[in-house]
C-alpha cells in the first residue's frame, strides 16, 4: 500500500502561520463538500466504512489523531499531527479514525456531495467488492 500525504505550503512571520489550499493545485480534486470532528470523546473509533467512487484529503488542524486505512490486502496506521499534512485517501480504502488528542479537529475534503449510495459501510462487502473486475480505482 502506497500512501500518500501532502505536506502543504505554509507562510508565516511575527503574526502566526497561515496554509493556503486551492483545488486542483494544493488538493488533487475539486472540492464539493468540507466538514470536520471535533470533541471526540476517548476510546471512540470513527469512519467504518470505504466510498466507491470520492476521494478524500484529511487534515488534523489540531491535536492529533491516528487513521486506519485497509486496502483489502494491507493494512496501515498514520498518524496525524501536523496542521500542514494532509493525507490522501482514494476510492474503494477502507478508513477508520481514532486515538483523537482530546483537541483534535479533524478537517475532511471531499470530492463529492454526501451520497449514502457511495458509501461502503460493511466490511465483508468491502473486501468482496474488490474482487469485481469493473471497479474504477483511483
Amino acid at each position: 500500500m502506497q500512501i500518500q500525504k501532502y505536506t502543504f505550503q505554509q507562510h508565516g512571520d511575527e503574526r502566526g502561520q497561515l496554509v493556503a489550499l486551492e483545488e486542483m493545485k494544493d488538493i488533487p480534486f475539486a472540492i464539493k463538500r468540507v466538514y470536520y470532528m471535533y470533541d471526540t470523546k476517548p476510546g471512540v473509533r470513527r469512519g467504518f466504512h470505504a466510498h466507491k467512487s470520492l476521494e478524500q484529503i484529511l487534515i488534523c488542524v489540531n491535536g492529533s489523531c491516528k487513521i486506519l486505512l485497509d486496502d483489502g490486502k494491507e493494512k496501515e496506521i498514520v498518524l496525524l499531527d501536523k496542521q500542514y499534512e494532509g493525507l490522501y485517501i482514494p476510492n474503494y480504502m477502507w478508513r477508520e479514525m481514532y486515538d483523537f488528542s482530546p483537541d483534535a479537529i479533524l478537517l475532511v475534503l471531499a470530492s463529492d456531495f454526501y451520497y449514502e449510495e457511495d458509501y461502503i459501510r460493511n466490511y465483508e462487502d468491502f473486501v468482496k467488492s474488490l474482487n469485481q473486475d469493473s471497479i474504477p480505482r483511483r
